[in-house]
């Protein structure tokens, strides 16, 4: 299930680096003891749209958008009630309307925007720290369908044998992006994604994203 969020226009200028500060806002809304930071976060946000760079970063003259999925429908509503009960955000920027929409159907679609970066990072065995992937990268597109399979297996699914998320490479516009959040440097690709497979599968990554970290703000699609 997903929201879209409206807000009021900007009185600040917003900086560039305003993920921290929009996961900040998450966190209120979905309350004490969320899993923002759990490894397989079940929801997933995009970053603000309709901005305008201005001095440095982006000011928002006619609000912002953006949308909040979950897989966890009351999860959503409870989501909708903090959000009416505080609704201010940041720059001067507050709420001004939410919109629910259920699952769409999804059996004749296998192609996907981006509302955020996909980030993607693994560890070997024998590795000792997390190496970062990319659309560039061979493997990206099995990296991302484990993540999905296994965030499908932890919300009690059956396992889908048809289930494939890659990176859509015939996109002329796609590029990586380096994102820095909490002080650490995060190399994401920008690059709509093919998903094959159930519609249920397809609507599940509808709502938790792909990838990694989609609990801060990354992976998610449209």
């Amino acid at each position: 299930m997903r929201i879209i969020v409206k807000t009021t226009p900007s009185t600040s200028c917003v900086d560039f680096n305003y993920q921290q500060k929009l996961v900040g806002c998450l966190h209120k809304w979905i309350g004490a003891g969320n899993d923002l930071h759990g490894r397989l976060s079940l929801h997933s946000f995009s970053w603000l749209q309709n901005g305008k760079m201005q001095g440095g970063g982006l000011v928002f003259p006619k609000g912002a958008t953006l949308f909040v999925s979950c897989y966890d429908a009351d999860e959503v509503r409870s989501i909708v009630r903090s959000i009416l009960d505080s609704p201010d955000m940041f720059s001067g920027m507050s709420v001004s309307d939410v919109s629910l929409f259920d699952d769409p159907d999804l059996n004749a679609r296998n192609r996907f925007f981006l509302g955020s970066p996909v980030f993607l990072h693994h560890r070997d065995n024998n590795c000792k720290h997390y190496k970062q992937f990319t659309y560039l990268d061979e493997n990206a597109g099995e990296l991302m369908t484990d993540i999905l399979a296994r965030k499908m297996q932890a919300a009690g699914l059956p396992p889908d044998s048809s289930l494939s998320v890659k990176f859509d490479l015939s996109y002329p516009g796609k590029r990586t992006k380096l994102v820095t959040y909490r002080g650490i440097k995060n190399k994401a690709s920008m690059c709509p994604v093919i998903i094959e497979g159930s519609n249920r599968s397809k609507q599940f990554a509808w709502n938790v994203g792909i990838g990694n970290s989609t609990g801060i703000g990354f992976g998610s699609i449209y």
